[in-house]
């Protein structure tokens, strides 16, 4: 056996995102710029790269996504992101998403990569967003994690 064998291109994909707060409490989201979800607000996050671990995957996508720079926390969950095509039910990207809960440090938020837009917003305010649903769980399970 050779570990050199290509991917089958219908392997899910490694990805990780970050349910970054504030000292105020808000929850920083980007405007995805590219599919999936394109246009769609979330946290910022992307694929895990060659040789790459998924907390620093996930502070490096943080900073490419919003120029934010933040402390990893915890783990909160791994997601299957699975999704179809829009006329069919032929599933056409699985990522496994990895999300970290994370605490800001510096970097005031600008769009930068795979975003459009970033901010930091109040935690009464997600509805306005229409945030994918396990993405509205994954915030709340990190803020429950960060008042423990």
């Amino acid at each position: 056996m050779t570990d050199d064998i290509p991917l089958h291109r219908n392997t899910p994909i490694p990805a990780v995102g970050v349910v970054c707060f504030n000292s105020a409490g808000e929850v920083l989201l980007i405007k995805r710029a590219k599919p999936p979800r394109l246009g769609e607000w979330s946290i910022p996050g992307g694929r895990v790269e060659w040789g790459e671990t998924t907390p620093a995957a996930a502070l490096r996508e943080l900073r490419e996504e919003t120029g934010v720079e933040a402390e990893l926390v915890g783990l909160i969950d791994v997601i299957d992101g699975i999704f179809t095509g829009q006329t069919s039910e032929q599933v056409t990207r699985h990522y496994i998403l990895v999300d970290y809960v994370a605490r800001y440090i510096s970097g005031a938020p600008k769009a930068g990569d795979d975003a459009s837009e970033a901010r930091f917003v109040p935690l009464d305010t997600l509805p306005a967003y229409n945030l994918w649903d396990p993405t509205v769980r994954v915030i709340e399970a990190g803020r429950a994690k960060l008042t423990l």
